[in-house]
């Protein structure tokens, strides 16, 4: 018994001594055993520790011939590379540029990596995260748009329509429409920012990857939105932000939901676009003016915030105080101007000048113009008011009969003409009329067209005066003398003028005497002695068998020169038939041959 007792004792304390015995550790066996004895013989391994050290080897180092993807842990990390132990007999490195999309690399993170090199020149591991990356890239982007998780992405620069972001290593492609629910101006500022992303699409044929930042905010933005409208109320005031402008108006975020404030709705003054009012990424505050049913479409206004101007404009101001303004917008019928800030007036043409002749209100103001003018009338409920600023000046009118009598002549520009007549202006606001037939105590015209142009200067004389109506009645021709009353002299009756067939028209010809006189010659009248008719071109005597003054009217006659001489031979024949026939008392038929003779050579006949 005391034997096995002993025995049992030595089994145990051996045991014991052999749990106890404390295990090499490889790296510290690597550092303290001495090669260059061992390969010259001089030192000795025992057979058993050597296969005991090759066991640990096979356990604990990685073996650098697999090119599976390790875990590895940054043990130290300089300005150019990361050194990275995966528990091999070396330590490798890694040049930073591979954790470009994890700026925040420190000491202690695990890190996964692919051996590249296992020694370079200087007997160091050469490692590679970014082919690591690669490896695993595709499983976990699969991965996370099947889970619609939340992956980190790093964008490494910008592209046509939008950006390249670095997820998981592999370049994905991220839309300009996805990179926020607001539209992006600057896309710059986005370069080499690590941002979190949503896998929305995968093309594994063409290995396409397209993520979008958008998509992990518009859930929330959702549910803000559906907060706001909710609670949207006409004439509640909020704060927003300016998102975008255009040439109608302004887009406002309120926190998710868009409204609009509409160009008229900015300022009470008028503005020719909004970026004169407010500016991109302003906040400010606006009044909820309307809404439709489902609240998707806001109407804003930031006007509505301040008084109106009428409410604030002086109650001292009365209709026929002078007052100064700019021109804000002109229109055919008048001009609108800003007497103060939001509050306008009218100018009518018609109170522009005291010419009556229709004109444009750009002959008088162009925008910009600073007038002053004369209150006509004001509405203050309405909030209207007409301005006036030929007001400014005394109504030439006043003393019209002194300045221009009737009878008087004066020099005057044409102005406008209309088809019976010409206005002409004597000055600012005196116009008058000379209908068509004062023109010219000659010409027959047709148009006012064919003997003046506007602009022209031309003399005139004051015909008719009508102060209450304010009307002038004016002539041309009465500043000459009357060439008629020449012509009815030289031109009478059974005067004889030489003269040229200048056109033959129906029932007739025409003849110009001169630039005033164009004879009429009917087509009776154009027979020549020997029967035959004058043309177009002919020239030859003529007798006036017909003037009238007042019409203007001349009528003349070849014919009527060799048809009188031949009557006066028929009178000289008679006479001189009767005295022969009291000398030789010839018989009744002698004397009814030789009227018969004579009457047949006056009718032409041989």
């Amino acid at each position: 018994m005391a034997e096995d007792k002993k025995e049992a004792e030595v089994t145990v304390e051996a045991t014991e001594a052999k749990v106890q015995a404390p295990v090499q550790d490889p790296q510290e066996f690597l550092e303290n055993f001495n090669w260059t004895k061992y390969e010259q013989g001089i030192e000795q391994v025992d057979d058993k520790k050597l296969q005991e050290f090759e066991t640990l080897v096979a356990e604990n180092f990685v073996d650098t011939m697999d090119e599976e993807v390790v875990t590895g842990t940054v043990v130290y990390i300089t300005d150019r590379e990361a050194i990275i132990d995966i528990n091999a007999k070396s330590e490798g490195v890694i040049s930073l540029n591979e954790f470009r999309y994890n700026p925040d690399l420190k000491v202690g993170d695990k890190v996964e990596v692919l051996i590249d090199i296992r020694e370079d020149k200087s007997g160091q591991l050469v490692l590679s995260h970014r082919k690591a990356r690669t490896i695993m890239a595709w499983d976990r982007v699969n991965a996370a748009h099947d889970k619609e998780e939340i992956v980190n992405g790093f964008v490494k620069c910008r592209t046509k329509g939008g950006m390249i972001v670095d997820v998981f290593g592999i370049e994905a492609f991220l839309p300009g429409s996805q990179i926020d629910v607001k539209p992006i101006r600057d896309y710059d500022q986005y370069v080499g920012k690590t941002m979190e992303f949503k896998v929305v699409k995968i093309n594994h044929e063409f290995k396409n990857v397209v993520v979008s930042h958008k998509a992990l905010i518009e859930a929330d933005i959702e549910e803000q939105k559906k907060e706001i409208i909710g609670q949207l109320e006409k004439g509640q005031v909020l704060e927003g932000v300016v998102k975008n402008i255009t040439s109608y108006g302004v887009f406002i975020d309120l926190g998710g939901v868009d409204g609009l404030v509409h160009i008229t709705d900015l300022s009470w003054s008028r503005i020719n676009h909004p970026n004169e009012v407010v500016e991109l990424d302003q906040k400010l505050n606006v009044v909820i003016l309307d809404f439709d049913d489902n609240k998707s479409r806001i109407q804003l206004g930031l006007k509505q915030l301040e008084k109106h101007p009428w409410e604030a404009l002086s109650d001292e101001i009365k209709i026929g105080d002078k007052v100064k303004g700019k021109v804000v917008v002109i229109a055919d019928y008048g001009a609108f101007i800003e007497v103060a800030e939001g509050v306008e007036g009218l100018i009518h043409v018609s109170e522009m000048s005291w010419s009556t002749h229709l004109r444009s209100a750009q002959d008088f103001v162009k925008v910009g113009d600073e007038v002053e003018a004369v209150v006509l009338t004001m509405d203050r409920e309405d909030r209207k008011m007409s301005l006036g600023i030929k007001q400014m000046t005394p109504d030439p009118w006043t003393d019209i009969t002194t300045k221009y009598p009737v009878g008087s002549k004066h020099n005057g520009i044409v102005r406008n003409f209309t088809n019976f007549g010409v206005f002409v202006e004597l000055e600012e606001g005196i116009d008058g009329l000379i209908y068509i037939s004062d023109l010219s105590w000659t010409k027959k015209i047709k148009h006012p067209s064919e003997f003046v142009t506007v602009g022209d200067k031309l003399d005139v004389e004051v015909l008719e005066l009508d102060v209450e109506g304010r009307k002038l009645s004016l002539g041309h021709k009465q500043t000459t003398d009357n060439p008629w009353d020449k012509y009815e002299t030289e031109f009478a009756l059974d005067t004889t003028h030489k003269g040229t067939i200048a056109e033959v028209v129906d029932k007739g010809a025409t003849i110009d005497f001169n630039e005033d006189i164009q004879a009429f010659v009917p087509t009776r009248h154009l027979e020549k002695e020997d029967g035959s008719k004058l043309g177009k071109g002919d020239t030859a005597d003529f007798k006036i068998i017909e003037f009238n003054k007042e019409f203007k009217r001349v009528v003349a006659s070849h014919t009527a020169l060799f048809k009188e001489e031949e009557q006066r031979n028929v009178k000289a024949a008679v006479k001189k038939a009767a005295a022969q026939a009291d000398e030789a008392k010839p018989t009744l038929g002698d004397a009814n041959e030789q009227l018969q003779a004579l009457k047949d050579k006056m009718e032409g006949k041989k």
